[in-house]
């Protein structure tokens, strides 16, 4: 098992690509949190998945200060440590023209894209540290490196984590703690079939499909590895 006994926490993990990599981490031998807003959805996969033991879920808002303390505070006082944050969590928000966005939505995506990617990392560094060998995954998206018309906020939200993540390398690489992102690319979820609703879904990769990088970034096989993007189906066709 190449994740055996390692603590993963997953934000946005009830649904799409954060269920999918948490049962594959699951798999591997991981003790994996998930977190998110929607109790019952949490409630739903975690049972799905408990068989596979080893996993607890977090009723979460990760925009809000007490919900972060929350998490923070079950991780300490459970484990005393973080082995791996996957930052997850995201919105779609809506694809529109710049000129037509409401400014509304448009604040809401960043502070949840964004905004929140900064807040559970910036709390949960103190426990990173304590792990022998510290990861942060950011799931970015192709957006995230080349701007697209009417893709909005959601891109700008990723452009914004794919800058922290080259920061949080640089700061924290003297910790034993690497940073990267991984643009999963097109995938089988809500979401994308939300911002692109006329794609056949059966086209694209399943989040299962995807989640080989996310266990090498996790495990020790990808220590020294920093400061870089992934694309996950490249990665994929070259390593399997």
């Amino acid at each position: 098992m190449r994740l055996k006994d390692k603590i993963i926490l997953v934000t946005g993990g009830s649904k799409g690509i954060g269920k999918g990599i948490s049962k594959i981490f699951l798999n591997e031998g991981a003790n994996v949190i998930i977190c998110a807003r929607n109790r019952k959805e949490l409630k739903i996969t975690e049972n799905e998945l408990k068989n596979r033991a080893h996993i607890s879920s977090l009723r979460a808002d990760i925009t809000n200060a007490d919900d972060i303390t929350l998490i923070k505070d079950y991780i300490s006082e459970n484990y005393g440590k973080l082995d791996i944050l996957v930052n997850n969590a995201s919105i779609l928000g809506i694809t529109s023209k710049i000129e037509d966005y409401p400014e509304s939505l448009w604040n809401q995506v960043i502070d949840i894209n964004l905004n929140a990617q900064f807040y559970i990392t910036k709390a949960l560094i103190p426990l990173l540290k304590k792990s022998t060998n510290g990861s942060i995954i950011n799931v970015s998206s192709t957006v995230g490196r080349q701007g697209r018309a009417n893709w909005g906020a959601y891109s700008v939200s990723k452009f914004g984590l794919e800058a922290l993540t080259q920061i949080l390398a640089q700061e924290l690489s003297e910790f034993n703690i690497r940073v990267n992102s991984v643009n999963p690319g097109g995938t089988r979820t809500d979401m994308r079939a939300a911002a692109v609703p006329d794609e056949n879904p059966d086209t694209l990769p399943t989040p299962i499909d995807i989640a080989p990088i996310f266990i090498y970034l996790a495990s020790n096989e990808s220590i020294g590895e920093t400061g870089k993007e992934f694309n996950a189906r490249d990665w994929i066709e070259n390593n399997y």
